[in-house]
């Protein structure tokens, strides 16, 4: 199933599209905070992503979408949900990961408000995260604009509530936390269901 936006089409990940993932995963900037720029392997998108992303879709509806520009059919990147393996199917992981040519046009945001859309009123979830590096300013401002709201920062299996005393958040991350810490927002459905402006963009399902 297609998820059309005012700017873009969102399709399911197909194996077609392994030239635009490696390409994509080739430029060290778009990689800096997923994997310190290191490319990814057409081996792993062939043999990996893909069919991860296409089980994900038999068995729970979620996977991953490529983001196509409605005009020119243009791939500009990826987007997905995840049903989480430590958690219930009421909780979904938001990412996403855009081509830098396309950066600071708001097109994150556009098809991240669509699976948000979907997510609560197709999938029934309760709860959708996402999360990132803590010097990820870029993919912050997404999730901020999305309403989705900080909740806790990681640093490997340790994690510090961002709900708690601030003093400690703050002597965290003056500590050098910031640059080793993975920070996790969340907005969740009666937030959702309360943002009127969190569906503007999104135009409808496709066949």
């Amino acid at each position: 199933m297609n998820i059309d936006t005012i700017r873009t089409r969102l399709r399911p990940l197909r194996s077609v599209d392994v030239d635009n993932l490696v390409r994509l995963d080739s430029d060290p900037a778009v990689m800096r905070y997923v994997s310190g720029g290191a490319p990814t392997s057409r081996e792993v998108v062939e043999e990996w992503v893909i069919p991860r992303a296409q089980a994900e879709r038999r068995a729970h509806g979620t996977g991953i979408w490529s983001i196509v520009d409605r005009h020119s059919a243009r791939f500009v990147g990826w987007i997905a949900l995840r049903t989480p393996r430590h958690s219930g199917p009421a909780e979904l992981e938001l990412s996403y990961r855009l081509q830098r040519s396309v950066w600071g046009r708001g097109l994150a945001t556009e098809a991240s408000h669509a699976l948000l859309s979907f997510a609560f009123d197709e999938l029934g979830s309760d709860r959708v995260f996402a999360g990132t590096m803590a010097g990820n300013l870029g993919s912050r401002r997404v999730m901020e604009k999305l309403g989705m709201s900080l909740v806790g920062i990681h640093v490997t299996d340790e994690r510090i509530d961002a709900g708690g005393p601030q003093p400690s958040v703050l002597h965290f991350l003056a500590d050098g936390g910031f640059d080793r810490a993975e920070v996790e927002y969340e907005i969740r459905r009666a937030t959702w269901a309360g943002t009127l402006t969190a569906r503007d963009g999104t135009k409808g399902l496709t066949a």
